[in-house]
């Protein structure tokens, strides 16, 4: 049994807990570690990511919980860097790596907000062609590691959360597949771990996690390394169905 998660957020960020009743819920879960992750500040969209000016205040909590809670678990402070964030992570114990916009024309796409922004937006500034914003998501991913200095590799296929029946475009159309092959290609040497997260099931937009089954066959087929997480935005989804995806992962042949 997998018993942690080092994928969660609180108030600090978009999350619905406090801190404090992410790890008591995590003590009750049984786990052994307990990452939290604020989303990095952004200035371009501040309704999700820390407040710049709390970071400090985040920080500090974590550490308090981490003594006051130290002979029940061990609490990290992490940070969710997102490839276009500024914010120095260096007082923080991880940084996940995670690609949550294309920028083009000067303009930031959110990639996970709606499957309207992501039509409207290909239709304005790709000319149409999905496979496009595709290929430019997928170079950024490639490099998420170089610009973040990533611990994890969050959510890699993040561009398909809205396309698990294929709404948007077609994941086995050669131009998809090329682009995400290359991004695998460049993080494999780096040998940093891809989570497989387990987030947009429990939030209802998917019924399999981040990565796909092929992409995820591919990384293993690269001799590349996993790691599982909840994306938790709230107490109750912590180790979201773990057990279930912990067996899928190993039939892959993954260690885990």
């Amino acid at each position: 049994m997998i018993r942690a998660d080092f994928h969660t957020h609180t108030l600090y960020c978009d999350g619905k807990n406090t801190p404090e009743e992410m790890v008591l819920s995590a003590i009750d879960k049984g786990l052994l570690i307990l990452g939290l992750s604020a989303h990095s500040y952004m200035p371009t969209d501040e309704d999700w990511c820390i407040d710049k000016g709390k970071v400090s205040d985040y920080i500090a909590e974590i550490n308090t919980l981490k003594e006051k809670y130290k002979n029940k678990i061990k609490i990290l402070c992490g940070v969710e860097m997102d490839y276009f964030s500024e914010m120095p992570t260096d007082e923080f114990d991880y940084v996940i790596g995670s690609v949550h916009y294309v920028l083009k024309g000067g303009e930031y796409i959110p990639i996970d907000a709606t499957p309207e922004i992501l039509k409207d937006a290909v239709n304005r500034l790709f000319g149409g062609d999905f496979y496009a914003l595709c290929e430019e998501y997928y170079k950024n991913v490639a490099d998420v590691i170089n610009k973040t200095k990533a611990d994890i590799i969050g959510h890699f296929d993040l561009i398909a959360k809205f396309n698990e029946n294929g709404e948007l475009f077609d994941e086995n159309h050669p131009r998809y597949i090329k682009a995400y092959k290359s991004a695998v290609d460049a993080l494999i040497k780096h040998d940093v771990p891809f989570e497989v997260n387990t987030g947009a099931i429990s939030r209802g937009y998917r019924t399999s996690p981040y990565p796909s089954a092929k992409i995820l066959e591919y990384i293993k087929e690269k001799g590349g390394r996993v790691i599982l997480n909840s994306d938790s935005h709230n107490k109750d989804t912590l180790c979201f169905e773990f057990d279930k995806w912990e067996e899928y992962i190993k039939d892959m042949g993954f260690d885990i």
